[in-house]
């Protein structure tokens, strides 16, 4: 079972790899994979802050968020050390892009990405579908990157929605 589960993975990131140097996305992936980037939300949640009658708790639920992901992110980021696919692969199968730790599980970016898809979900659900549909690119964005295999993005997926859940469970009630 697990070895079928890694050769899935091990595909998944080769087809991903090669659509992105087919298509040549690896501008556009690295454009989408900075937007995942920690400041991007600590500067739309002030500005919701400062600018709509939500903010507050918008800003609040972020944050909360945040505090429960990020030692849960680093703890199994640094318990499975899963070596990342740039580290391992043939250089010239890869992008120029040197991310910025050696291990890939789970998704930071990712992570991150879907705990502010859960916030828009709870606080603003008009945008929860523009929201999970951003996330999700910059999930991908990291596979065409060569920084990451698809089981990385979908643990941090599960990481960065279960956090917006809990924190929501705890800002809410």
């Amino acid at each position: 079972m697990l070895l079928h589960l890694a050769e899935l993975d091990r595909r998944g990131f080769c087809l991903l790899l090669y659509w992105g140097k087919k298509y040549r996305l690896a501008p556009v992936a690295l454009k989408l994979s900075a937007t995942g980037n920690g400041p991007t939300y600590l500067y739309l949640s002030v500005l919701l802050l400062l600018l709509h009658r939500d903010g507050q708790y918008f800003f609040n639920l972020l944050l909360a968020s945040f505090l429960m992901e990020l030692p849960c992110y680093l703890l199994l980021k640094n318990t499975i050390r899963r070596i990342r696919p740039c580290h391992c692969l043939p250089v010239g199968l890869l992008n120029n892009f040197e991310p910025s730790d050696r291990y890939s599980l789970p998704s930071g970016h990712t992570a991150g990405a879907f705990v502010f898809a859960c916030a828009v979900m709870q606080v603003y659900p008009q945008l929860e579908i523009p929201a999970f549909c951003w996330a999700t690119l910059v999930g991908s964005s990291r596979i065409v990157l060569g920084v990451h295999y698809p089981l990385d993005i979908v643990a941090g997926m599960l990481l960065g929605c279960s956090s917006g859940y809990w924190a929501g469970q705890l800002v809410q009630g």
